[in-house]
């Protein structure tokens, strides 16, 4: 058996073991520890795999990683979450569809403080699910569109996808939070074209409600002040050259925490809690680092990338014609697995593949991470669709999964727009000067 055929194998094997509910931080690994020695034989590949998880979890760029983690925790300790929905609800909720827009926009902006989809979605939903239930909202409209909303935390920075990616492929972080922002507020909005569309066709769906004074609007805007200042702290930081991204994601998780102290809720309870929710999701994300360094370099080892670009190269395929195929294969893939480790299991041959065609690896992260967030609502496993499930025990994954579908069809939508027009995603990287022309 030729070496690159061992990659496929064992890229399937760790497929198989997903399936099989293996943690994907130990199907990685485990196949890729196995391959390595099958490949290299034990005692060399014993020598560079003794090294890689140090070298998985070195890198001081990851540090932003459990900081930014910190500042969604302790946001949402802090009860921004909830004056964030207040806050767009007195200017959306009198429309018809109006609490569900003000859901998606309120998600848009915590996930900008957050940077996770899950985290968006599960703190959301605790605020706005039970506020549309007891307006007459239909239940697959309300959960469908914490659900959608939720996945704008995977993609508006600071994002920790976007992270993983570029440290991995060696991109610039500042370039990629840029290059998302336009996209981020493009799935936002047709997110609520969608909800739009949905009410019109059934208008019992959305229900308007009354129209918030204009002192009650004001008094609404002034309570979100604390998120818009911890925003413009973090993300205007980095661009205006104040901070590089680990010094902002420091000055965010420094501002989460003195804003829950400034609103009364920082106790020792709420501390402990949250250091332990920062630990257990950051010791996760590391591990299925490690196991992605395992496994990557057992692919790389086994010339399975090589042999992929050649073989694409040589079908004669034009470049975009191979670009789509790979998204299709990323939406299929993601109806099985969660966003961060589908990323990391595929990265190392799509970059390459990538590459090799001349495509700008800061449009396709951003494109990547866009389809990442179609599989965190794809049934039959999209992960915020389980969260929904978790915060709303009377919704079932039949509602959600019916009243999800305009939100993957606007998915879809945003998805091809950004491929057929990059300057979506390059076009204020360039005009920072943080992308070449």
């Amino acid at each position: 058996m030729n070496d690159p055929l061992i990659g496929l194998f064992g890229f399937l094997a760790v497929l198989a073991l997903a399936a099989l509910r293996v943690p994907i931080a130990i199907a990685m690994g485990a196949v890729g520890a196995l391959g390595g020695i099958l490949l290299m034989g034990w005692r060399s590949a014993s020598y560079v795999m003794a090294s890689l998880p140090f070298e998985a979890v070195f890198p001081y760029g990851l540090s932003v990683v459990p900081l930014f983690i910190f500042m969604g925790v302790f946001a949402a300790h802090s009860g921004l979450s909830g004056n964030l929905y207040a806050g767009v609800h007195a200017f959306m909720g009198h429309l018809r569809g109006g609490l569900a827009m003000a859901t998606v926009g309120a998600c848009g902006v915590f996930g900008a403080i957050c940077g996770s989809s899950l985290a968006t979605c599960a703190t959301m939903g605790r605020v706005a699910l039970p506020e549309m239930r007891d307006r007459g909202y239909d239940p697959g409209l309300a959960g469908a569109s914490v659900a959608a909303g939720g996945t704008l935390g995977v993609l508006i920075p600071p994002s920790i996808l976007l992270v993983i990616y570029a440290l991995l492929t060696e991109q610039s972080i500042g370039a990629l939070f840029a290059a998302a922002m336009i996209p981020g507020a493009l799935a936002a909005l047709l997110y609520m074209g969608a909800i739009r569309v949905r009410v019109g066709r059934d208008p019992a769906a959305g229900p308007a409600v009354e129209k918030a004074s204009g002192a009650a609007r004001l008094q609404a805007f002034w309570r979100m002040w604390d998120a818009f200042l911890l925003i413009v702290l973090v993300i205007g930081g980095i661009y205006a050259g104040i901070f590089s991204p680990t010094e902002a994601a420091a000055i965010g998780a420094g501002g989460a925490l003195l804003f829950t102290a400034l609103r009364g809720k920082l106790t020792l309870s709420t501390l402990g809690k949250g250091m332990q929710e920062t630990a257990e999701l950051t010791g996760m994300i590391f591990l299925i680092l490690i196991g992605a360094a395992l496994f990557n370099f057992f692919i790389e080892a086994s010339g399975l990338t090589t042999l992929l670009v050649e073989s694409i190269t040589a079908a004669g395929l034009p470049p975009m014609a191979v670009l789509v195929l790979m998204l299709v294969f990323y939406v299929i893939l993601g109806c099985f697995m969660d966003s961060l480790s589908m990323i990391l299991l595929t990265v190392t041959p799509a970059f390459g593949i990538v590459t090799a065609f001349g495509f700008d690896p800061i449009w396709f992260g951003v494109l990547l991470v866009s389809v990442a967030e179609i599989g965190l609502i794809t049934p039959p496993i999209g992960m915020n669709l389980f969260v929904i499930q978790g915060v709303s025990r009377e919704l079932s994954l039949r509602v959600l999964s019916r009243g999800i579908l305009p939100f993957i069809a606007a998915d879809g939508l945003r998805v091809a727009l950004i491929l057929l027009i990059p300057a979506l995603a390059l076009w204020l990287p360039r005009q920072l000067g943080l992308a070449g022309g």
